[in-house]
């Protein structure tokens, strides 16, 4: 039979056993733990090992959500109620909802929101469910803000409609101890009719660049092969000239020479000069195919005669 002593001494073990398993608690890092002494606030436990009074001290819960990875990786999201409040940053990927734009556009949007608990006392005390509270607000202010947007805008203002958001969601959440880091719309669905009616203004578009690109390369095209016509032409122009100039300046060369040497022998250099343009003049007419009557004046006879006495001035002329 056990004593009276002996059942003291087992219940005060049992007692130290019970103390020591609920009193005390073991906090993970990044994470914390709201306490309530007689339903009232008491404290808020940091990491570590931690000592509470039980049956006096009870960890207060709150409802958290998870999203997890279901089978054929479908999104399952649940919500458990737990005395730990986890202090890193959360991120909630909201369902897809229905929203309306400044043209009545009905646009399907889907958001990524980021978010950290800064104060434990503030999520657990000032708002009753704190991952629907944060849902439902996003909802709400992601309808105004699209709503004060047309199509064309909410399209092409992502990084201003994630701006926005944020600062309002920041703001709002601040009296729940929570801080909003980052708002993302993930997708941006319109509706078919206006999927087509925008891809064929992308088409369009495209046709439209590719129309002026084709143009803007063929005026260029003819613009240098003109600008290279015209640089031939000058540049043939400037040969022709520069040849023209050499050949002028070596008959002048020549003429001057046989005028000196013919002057210095007594001749007549103009008579000379004459008689070798008549010349040539009849050695270009004799060179034709066809037959030809040349009926030359009176004056070139006289010419002609004088052309015997052309070797004798080259003669002459050889001679100084």
């Amino acid at each position: 039979m056990v004593s009276f002593s002996t059942t003291i001494l087992l219940a005060l073990i049992a007692f130290v056993v019970i103390f020591l398993y609920k009193g005390i608690r073991i906090v993970r890092q990044a994470e914390t733990m709201v306490i309530e002494r007689l339903g009232k606030y008491h404290k808020t436990l940091n990491s570590g090992m931690n000592i509470i009074i039980p049956i006096f001290d009870r960890p207060r819960p709150i409802e958290w959500k998870y999203t997890l990875e279901g089978p054929n990786k479908t999104t399952i999201i649940r919500k458990i109620l737990t005395p730990r409040i986890d202090l890193r940053e959360t991120v909630y990927d909201f369902p897809r909802q229905n929203v309306i734009t400044r043209d009545n556009v009905v646009l399907e949007i889907n958001a990524l929101l980021y978010f950290q608990v800064t104060d434990p006392v503030k999520s657990v005390y000032e708002i009753a469910s704190l991952p629907d509270a944060i849902e439902k607000l996003t909802q709400t202010t992601l309808r105004n803000v699209i709503g004060e947007l047309d199509l064309d805008e909410t399209l092409s203002s992502r990084d201003t409609i994630n701006a926005k958001l944020r600062a309002i969601l920041d703001e709002a959440t601040d009296k729940w101890g929570v801080k909003v880091n980052r708002v993302e719309l993930q997708d941006i669905n319109p509706p078919m009719e206006i999927k087509e009616a925008m891809e064929k203004q992308m088409r369009a578009e495209r046709d439209k660049r590719a129309a002026i690109l084709t143009a803007e390369g063929d005026k260029r095209a003819k613009i240098l092969e003109a600008e290279g016509f015209k640089e031939s032409q000058i540049n043939r122009a400037e040969g022709e000239k520069k040849s023209k100039i050499l050949i002028a300046e070596g008959e002048a060369e020549a003429i001057n020479r046989i005028t000196e040497a013919i002057a210095q022998s007594g001749g007549d250099p103009t008579t000379y000069l004459i008689a070798i343009k008549y010349i040539e003049a009849l050695k270009d007419m004799a060179m034709g195919k066809d037959t030809k009557v040349v009926y030359m004046p009176y004056e070139a006879s006289g010419v002609l005669s004088s052309i015997g006495g052309i070797k004798d001035m080259l003669d002459k002329v050889k001679q100084t």
